[in-house]
């Protein structure tokens, strides 16, 4: 594997970013990522993060660094970025920065374009959930935001991409409540093909009511009803 193609996937970014700051064993990546809540970016497991390590170490954009001990616990091995990792590490940063992604777009997009199947009322209220939930998210990302600068001392910059997460959150949030009002003020209607409506389900129910009489009445006729 090429190590430009070790360095593509979220979560070698993540533990190369990790190393730029200082060398780490794989527990402490493992504790600093979910501490900073960036394991929300991707699958985190002690397998995948072991995998991760591996993959970055044979393609020579990590190295060994020694190993540490503490207490009775087993040696740990320390990683280290090497100059070659940090060169695919800024590379590839710089790309994902300048350059928006054709798939970052979330499945919420994708919900989203068939919103108006729900039904007016129905369409406002998961908006409106969705919000609650965000809210929630929020909170946690904060709060967790918060414990990293005042337990590690970190340099905001190193944190800024909470700052991002809860932008967007925000925006969101924002949008989901004024479509969900817009919905419930009847400026935005869910009517039209394929909309969600007490009127359609009846129609349907009569329709499926209607076929299985006529279905009974066909099967009296033949003669094996008969017997």
């Amino acid at each position: 594997m090429p190590a430009r193609s070790a360095a593509a996937n979220p979560l070698s970014l993540a533990v190369m970013g990790l190393l730029l700051e200082k060398p780490m064993h794989p527990y402490e990546m493992m504790s600093t990522l979910r501490e900073r809540g960036l394991d929300s970016a991707f699958r985190l497991s002690t397998g995948t993060l072991y995998d991760t390590v591996r993959a970055l170490l044979k393609n020579g954009l990590i190295r060994d660094a020694g190993t540490v001990s503490d207490g009775n616990r087993p040696q740990r091995t320390v990683y280290a970025l090497t100059d070659t990792g940090r060169t695919a590490f800024t590379e590839r940063l710089d790309a994902l920065i300048r350059v928006p992604a054709d798939d970052e777009y979330p499945k919420f997009v994708s919900a989203v374009a068939y919103i108006g199947a729900l039904g007016t009322d129905a369409a406002a209220d998961a908006l409106t959930e969705r919000a609650s939930r965000l809210a929630e998210r929020a909170e946690r990302l904060e709060s967790g935001l918060a414990s990293a600068l005042g337990d590690s001392g970190l340099p905001r910059l190193h944190m800024i991409e909470a700052e991002y997460a809860l932008h967007m959150i925000a925006a969101e949030r924002q949008w989901a409540l004024a479509t969900a009002e817009e919905l419930r003020s009847g400026s935005l209607s869910a009517d039209g093909p394929g909309a969600a409506s007490d009127t359609m389900s009846d129609t349907a129910s009569d329709t499926a009511s209607g076929a299985a009489s006529t279905d009974t009445g066909n099967l009296s006729d033949r003669p094996e009803a008969h017997r």
